[in-house]
């Protein structure tokens, strides 16, 4: 890994201040785009990829029929990867032009199971599923600028009418604690501060 340009460090994570700045969509809406973001798959460190296999029967209930229910098609093989907890990254595969646990309405089924058996919504959804579109490059927590580009909703700019960080305080928090975002929104305040560029202000 290559010395980051960036001076800001949360949580083991380098800050990049594009996410105060970078437009979005207020809210994800998948009546509007079916999940789309959810499309090409993600991948989940090798803890993740046990947690989701360790209820496999489960998810199988939960799943319709665009969805395969054969396991041994739900992941890619193991690579190597230092942004991931264990070294290790696991993809999801793709089924039907979408990733596995996508059904066809563009709800996640990963989710969905937690949500069901009354468990916190996040539970076994990957941790880069939650961060969209956010993501963890180099130990630089950013924007997903290349995937954002490739939505046909949330990437246009007459529909960005708030900013990654506005939308996205929940997933923020998520992945810095609740410590961790106070610290956030302190390095939000000091940049704009020192820039006075690109802010958003969000009622």
């Amino acid at each position: 890994m290559t010395e980051p340009k960036f001076n800001k460090m949360i949580n083991g994570l380098y800050i990049d201040p594009l996410i105060f700045t970078q437009k979005f969509v207020k809210a994800c809406d998948v009546c509007i785009c079916s999940g789309e973001c959810c499309y090409y798959g993600v991948y989940t460190d090798k803890s993740e990829h046990e947690l989701i296999m360790s209820i496999k029967d489960r998810i199988v209930q939960s799943m319709d029929d665009s969805q395969t229910k054969e396991t041994v098609k739900w992941f890619e093989e193991p690579e190597p990867d230092d942004d991931f907890p264990s070294g290790v990254a696991v993809g999801t595969e793709l089924h039907n032009g979408k990733c596995v646990f996508l059904d066809r309405q563009g709800f996640c089924t990963l989710q969905k199971v937690a949500m069901e058996d009354g468990e916190f919504k996040w539970k076994y959804k990957p941790l880069y599923c939650i961060l969209f579109p956010l993501v963890i490059f180099e130990g630089v927590l950013t924007v997903d600028d290349d995937h954002l580009s490739r939505m046909h909703y949330c990437s246009k700019v007459e529909n960005q009418n708030s900013t990654v960080f506005e939308c996205c305080k929940n997933e923020l928090k998520h992945v810095l604690g609740e410590e961790g975002f106070k610290e956030l929104e302190l390095y939000r305040a000091e940049y704009f501060s020192k820039t006075n560029r690109g802010r958003i202000e969000v009622s």
